[in-house]
């Protein structure tokens, strides 16, 4: 099993940042990468970023490519969306999931992802 806990949601204006968090705890080593996924108030989730846990790899959405940038901290056990230049249409609750599956094949797909954290509310004010 392995658990996953977001911080860093908020209320911003167009324009600004912020920079969310996905803490993991219990069988990490199982993780082949982490993404993160948003989804907005009658919407499917979709995919914005991913990134593997143990050797090089990052992908980013279009829509993202440029403003948001993943990283990692394996010593903490914890991913980071660092998003810029953020937009309304960012506003979304983003959540982080892990997956034991290749993140380079199936990173779009949320059913690949096993597990998820509880997800963090981001605003962007117009």
């Amino acid at each position: 099993q392995v658990q996953l806990v977001e911080s860093g949601g908020g209320l911003v204006q167009a324009g600004g940042s912020l920079t969310l968090s996905c803490g993991a705890s219990g069988r990490t080593a199982s993780m082949d990468g982490v993404g993160w996924f948003r989804q907005a108030p009658g919407k499917e989730r979709h995919f914005v970023a991913a990134i593997r846990w143990t050797i090089p790899g990052t992908y980013y959405a279009d829509s993202v490519k440029g403003r948001f940038t993943i990283s990692r901290d394996n010593a903490k056990n914890t991913v980071y969306l660092q998003m810029n230049s953020l937009q309304p249409d960012d506003t979304a609750v983003y959540y982080c999931g892990a997956t034991k599956y290749s993140i380079a094949d199936h990173r779009l797909d949320h059913r690949f992802y096993d597990y998820w954290g509880q997800g963090t509310q981001v605003t962007v004010s117009s």
